[in-house]
């Protein structure tokens, strides 16, 4: 997931394909998901069980 700068654009490709330039092929991305805010605790920290629930939707459990 991504959240862009105020003012700035960017698609999935272009975000991969940079991806691409400046990092090892096994460590890119395959999809990005451009969201508007990056959900955060009251010290900052980024909240990735939230940034995970929407895809361990309708599992039973969220490990594999």
């Amino acid at each position: 997931m991504v959240s862009l700068k105020p003012g700035a654009s960017a698609t999935e490709d272009e975000l991969i394909a940079y991806c691409r330039e400046h990092l090892a092929h096994f460590k890119c991305p395959r999809s990005v998901d451009v969201v508007e805010a990056l959900p955060r605790n009251p010290t900052g920290k980024i909240l990735k069980r939230e940034l995970r629930a929407p895809y361990w939707q309708g599992h039973d459990r969220t490990i594999v």
